[in-house]
C-alpha cells in the first residue's frame, strides 16, 4: 500500500460534490464508530494514544548540524503535484500529510495522528472521517483547515492522471462537522482505502490561490520555482535550480512534540546537490562534498571506497538489513510491441541471460537472483500452489495458464559454457515454436522476414556490464540487441511515453500490497503513461487476483492472493528477472549518531538521525 512520495499510486476518481448543512447536521447527531488515534491494516496498531515517542527514535537526540546529500538528474519545480518535470529532491519535507506510518511496522500497515488528531470509519469500509489538529499550523500561523484538505484532493486528482487513478475509488470529499473532513468511496471492504486518505499530502488552499511577489496569481497546474508555503518541519532556505537546493528545519515546527514527530528531523540543515552521473557522484562523496549514499554499485561496494578517508575510519561502510519490501528488478520488454506480444518469445529471452556468470564476474557473487515479484518477502510463491492459494487460483482457473497449477517457477540456471549451449538450444526451439526461424546468422520471423532486433534503453553506463553479455548471448542465436544511453530527462520521457523496446526497471513492494497492484499491473493501467504498468500487462485473470489482494480481511488471505497473483505474473514472462540484495549498503562520513533500536525495515536516514559533534570534530567539519 504505498503512499503519495515514496511509493506508487492507485485508483482513479469519480466527480466530487459538496457538503450540504443537511449532511452537517446529521454528522454531528450522528454518533458512529468510535474515534482512534491510529488506524492498522490488519490487527490493532503497534503505538497506543498515550504513547510519547515510537521505539526506534532517540527522544534526546541533539537538534543541529548540516546534512548533505546527493541526486542525478537536477529539479525544475517546487510543484509537488504535477505529472511532469522533475519536482525538487526533498520537497516532501516540506508538507505533512493527515497520517503518517511509523517506520518499525510491517512496512506503512498502520498510519498514526499527525494533521489529523484522529480518524474513524465504518466495518466495512465505505467511508472514512479525519477530525483535524486545531494545533496544525501553516509556517505562515494560520490554522489548516477542512477546506485546504478538500482542495488539495480536488486538485490532486484533478490535475494529476496518476493520482486520479490512484483515488478512483473516492465519490465525495466534504466538510461534515467543524474541523471533520469525509471521504465516501464506492466500494466496500476495500481494507486499504481509509488509511490510503491518511496519507494524503495537504496544501494550502490560500497560499495557492493567492499572488507571488510580483502580483502574480499562482497557479497549482503549472511548475513554479517559487518556494511553497508549507507545514512540514522544513522549508525552503536556498536554492539553485537544477543544481542543489537547501531546506532549513522549522524552528516552531508545529507537530515536532507529536510521538509520530518525537525524536526525529534533527538536522538543522538538510541539502541536495545534483550531479551528472553515478561516477561523477561518488568522486564527489570520497572527496567529502556530501556525507551519506546508499550504494547499488556491487563493483563500487568491493573496491569503490578504497581511500585514505576510508583508511583512517573517517568514513564508515554499514550494511542495514531491509525486511521492508519486496522487489521486482527486470529487463523489462514493452508488450505494446508486436514482437514481444508471444510469451514463448519473452520466455526464450530469459533463457540467454546468464545470471550466475553476471554475479561471478561482474558482481562480486553479492546478489541473488529474482525468481518472484515480491522477492525478498513471505509474499513470494514458491513450490506448488495449496491450502488458500489453491482456493484462490481455483477460483480462476478458466483465466489462468494451466502451468501455475503443475510448475513452480525456475529461472535458467547458467553459470558454465555447457549450461549455456543448453539454454540456448532451448532459447532456439522456444523461438521456432513461435515462428522464428534461422537464416544464417540471423533470427527472422517466418512470416514477415523481420529480424528480431531490440534496442535496450538506459540512463546509466554501467548497465554495460551485464547488458552487453546478454547481447553476447543473443547475437549467438541470431537476435541482435543494441544498447543506447540516454540522458535522465530524455529516458524519463520515452518511458513516460512508453517509446522503448526495453530497458532495466524495478518495483518496490510493501509488505502490506493492495491498490497500487492496479498500477503496477491492472489492465485499466496499461495504456496510461503516468501509470507503473510499463510493460503493458493486460490480462483477465491477473486483474481478477489483484482484486482479490485488495478485498483480503485477513493477513492469511492477504498472503495466499498475494502468492497466486505473483503465480501468474510468473507464469505469462512478462519479464526477465534479474536480481536483489536484502541489506542497504550505505556508505557515510562518519559525523552522525543513530539510535540503538534500528527499525530492521529502513536505514531512516536522515530522518532519525543526528549530528554528532564530537565526531565530526573529528573527522572534521566540512563547513
Amino acid at each position: 500500500m504505498p503512499g503519495f512520495f515514496s511509493r506508487t499510486l492507485l485508483a482513479a476518481l469519480l466527480p466530487l460534490f459538496a457538503a450540504t448543512s443537511g449532511i452537517l447536521a446529521a454528522s454531528a447527531a450522528d454518533d458512529g464508530p468510535q474515534w482512534v488515534h491510529a488506524t492498522a491494516l490488519t490487527g490493532t496498531p503497534k503505538y497506543g494514544p498515550d504513547v510519547d515517542h515510537f521505539d526506534y527514535v532517540n527522544p534526546d537526540a541533539p537538534k543541529g548540524g548540516r546534512v548533505r546529500l546527493a541526486t542525478q538528474g537536477g529539479f525544475d519545480t517546487f510543484n509537488p503535484i504535477l505529472p511532469r518535470g522533475n519536482p525538487a529532491p526533498g520537497i516532501g519535507l516540506t508538507m505533512d500529510s493527515l497520517m503518517e506510518p511509523a517506520l518499525d511496522e510491517l512496512n506503512i500497515s498502520a498510519v498514526y495522528e499527525l494533521i489529523a488528531e484522529a480518524t474513524r470509519h465504518p466495518a466495512d469500509d465505505s467511508w472514512v472521517e479525519f477530525r483535524l489538529n486545531p494545533k496544525a499550523r501553516w509556517y505562515d500561523g494560520t490554522p489548516i483547515t477542512v477546506e485546504d484538505v478538500i482542495w488539495s484532493f480536488n486538485k490532486l486528482v484533478e490535475i494529476n492522471p496518476s493520482q486520479s487513478f490512484y483515488y478512483r475509488n473516492v465519490v465525495k470529499a466534504e466538510k461534515v462537522a467543524d474541523g471533520v473532513v469525509r471521504f465516501t468511496f464506492d466500494v466496500k471492504n476495500n481494507r486499504e482505502l481509509p488509511n490510503i486518505m491518511g496519507q494524503l499530502p495537504v496544501l494550502p488552499k490560500h497560499w495557492w490561490e493567492g499572488t507571488d511577489a510580483n502580483g502574480k496569481k499562482r497557479d497549482i497546474s503549472k511548475s513554479t520555482l517559487e518556494p511553497p508555503l508549507g507545514s512540514g518541519h522544513y522549508r525552503i532556505k536556498d536554492f539553485e535550480a537544477n543544481r542543489w537546493v537547501v531546506y532549513e528545519r522549522v524552528k516552531d515546527y508545529w507537530a515536532a512534540d507529536l510521538p509520530v514527530r518525537k525524536g526525529t528531523n534533527n538536522f538543522d540543515e538538510i541539502r541536495y546537490d545534483s550531479y551528472r552521473d553515478t561516477t561523477v557522484t561518488l568522486e564527489a562523496f570520497k572527496g567529502d562534498q556530501f556525507d551519506f549514499r546508499q550504494e547499488n554499485s556491487a563493483k563500487n561496494w568491493a573496491t569503490g571506497y578504497d581511500f585514505p578517508a576510508r583508511k583512517e575510519g573517517k568514513v564508515i561502510l554499514e550494511s542495514f538489513p531491509d525486511k521492508a519490501r519486496g522487489v521486482m528488478q527486470a529487463f523489462v520488454m514493452n508488450l505494446r510491441r508486436d514482437k514481444f506480444k508471444d510469451e514463448r518469445v519473452r520466455e526464450a529471452l530469459n533463457y540467454a541471460f546468464d545470471f550466475e556468470t553476471a554475479n561471478r564476474t561482474t558482481f562480486y557473487g553479492q546478489y541473488k537472483r529474482i525468481d518472484s515479484y515480491f522477492a525478498g518477502t513471505e509474499l513470494a510463491s514458491s513450490g506448488l500452489s495449496k491450502g488458500k492459494e489453491l482456493e484462490i487460483l481455483e477460483s480462476v482457473r478458466d483465466l489462468v495458464p494451466p502451468e501455475v497449477f503443475t510448475k513452480p517457477y525456475t529461472n535458467p540456471v547458467g553459470g558454465d559454457p555447457q549450461k549455456m549451449r543448453a539454454n540456448l538450444r532451448k532459447a532456439l526451439s522456444l523461438l521456432k515454436e513461435a515462428g522464428y526461424e534461422l537464416k544464417g546468422q540471423q533470427l527472422v520471423n517466418g512470416k514477415m522476414g523481420e529480424p528480431l532486433e531490440i534496442e535496450f534503453m538506459d540512463n546509466n553506463p554501467n548497465s554495460e556490464r551485464y547488458v552487453l553479455p546478454f547481447a553476447n548471448n543473443l547475437k549467438r542465436i541470431g537476435i541482435t540487441l543494441t544498447m543506447r544511453v540516454l540522458d535522465t530527462p530524455q529516458y524519463i520521457n520515452r518511458i513516460r511515453s512508453r517509446d522503448f523496446d526495453m530497458t532495466t526497471l524495478a518495483w518496490g513492494e510493501s509488505l502490506s500490497p493492495g491498490n497500487e497492484q492496479r498500477d503496477y499491473w491492472g489492465s485499466e493501467a496499461a495504456d496510461r503513461n503516468q501509470s507503473r504498468n510499463y510493460a503493458g500487462i493486460k490480462d483477465k485473470g491477473v486483474d481478477a487476483l489483484i482484486d482479490k489482494v485488495i478485498f483480503a480481511k485477513t493477513r492469511e488471505d492477504l498472503v495466499a492472493a498475494t502468492h497466486a497473483l505473483d503465480r501468474v505474473l510468473l507464469a505469462h514472462h512478462y519479464v526477465i528477472p534479474q536480481f536483489y540484495l536484502d541489506v542497504d549498503r550505505t556508505a557515510r562520513w562518519d559525523r552522525f549518531g543513530h539510535p540503538k533500536n534500528m527499525t530492521g525495515y529502513t536505514t531512516g536516514f536522515p530522518e532519525i538521525w543526528w549530528w554528532d559533534k564530537e565526531k565530526a570534530a573529528k573527522v572534521g567539519d566540512p563547513r
